[in-house]
């Protein structure tokens, strides 16, 4: 595909004015996989040139059978992570700058070690995270109404938008992060529940997967990255004046409220 730039141009000003794009898999029948993330590599450089963004982790995707099979794929995706979309917990998110959220719930790592594939493990991660915690993803996509296949959302950065961490940093080891309960609530009810297993099996094994899929390209997960490791449950909804609280056992909660 040789306008990767161009593609990566029209989801970048659609961010910026707020007005979403029709699905590329319209618009360029036949967009594949590796084309999509040329497109989200582009993206990437764009933010970092114009808006002197910094890269401060990644985020996995798909990291679900349920989603797998809704999308039609068998393996996760992932995005990357800016410097302005880390929300302090109580700072309030403007929906004005979003298009269409949605929230999850999703286990945070803080690594302390570079991790590069191939052949990165479960035992690997954990040795390399300095601590797990609790964190809110926002979703947000840039193509209309939601209306995406694999290559439309890794095009998209994964549909990255803003994410929330909450205040405890807790040793990896401390615990089966399998066995790991989660409660979403939106507006004081329960909306959602689930378990760490939910993602792949084990949180880890998501970043395990991320690591060994970079390694492809000979990039590593750096110390001090945030890796969003993947929802334990499916995305809700969001819109001005909800007010979201997850809580995970062993980590704490973490909120946040959008305006």
């Amino acid at each position: 595909m040789d306008n990767s730039k161009a593609v990566a141009e029209q989801l970048y000003q659609a961010e910026r004015s707020v007005t979403p794009v029709d699905p590329l898999t319209v618009i360029y029948p036949g967009l594949t996989v590796e084309q999509a993330y040329a497109i989200q590599l582009e993206g990437v450089a764009i933010q970092r040139e114009r808006d002197s963004r910094k890269v401060v982790g990644k985020k996995i995707g798909l990291t679900s059978i349920a989603m797998q099979k809704l999308i039609g794929v068998d393996e996760p995706d992932y995005g990357h992570l800016f410097d302005h979309m880390l929300v302090r917990e109580g700072e309030p998110i403007s929906c004005s700058r979003l298009l269409q959220p949605k929230v999850e719930g999703e286990v945070a790592f803080v690594l302390n070690k570079r991790l590069r594939g191939p052949g990165v493990n479960i035992a690997d991660v954990l040795r390399a995270t300095e601590g797990v915690m609790a964190s809110i993803e926002i979703v947000d996509s840039r193509v209309r109404d939601w209306k995406i296949k694999l290559a439309d959302t890794i095009a998209d950065n994964a549909s990255s938008a803003r994410f929330v961490v909450g205040s405890r940093l807790i040793c990896a080891g401390g615990f089966d992060l399998r066995l790991l309960g989660m409660v979403l609530e939106k507006n004081g009810e329960i909306v959602s529940t689930g378990a760490g297993a939910a993602v792949m099996g084990h949180p880890a094994s998501s970043v395990a997967w991320l690591a060994n899929k970079l390694g492809e390209f000979g990039i590593a997960l750096e110390e001090g990255e945030i890796i969003l490791s993947g929802a334990l449950t499916a995305a809700v909804d969001a819109r001005a004046g909800d007010c979201f609280l997850i809580s995970f056992q062993g980590l704490g909660t973490v909120g946040v409220r959008f305006v």
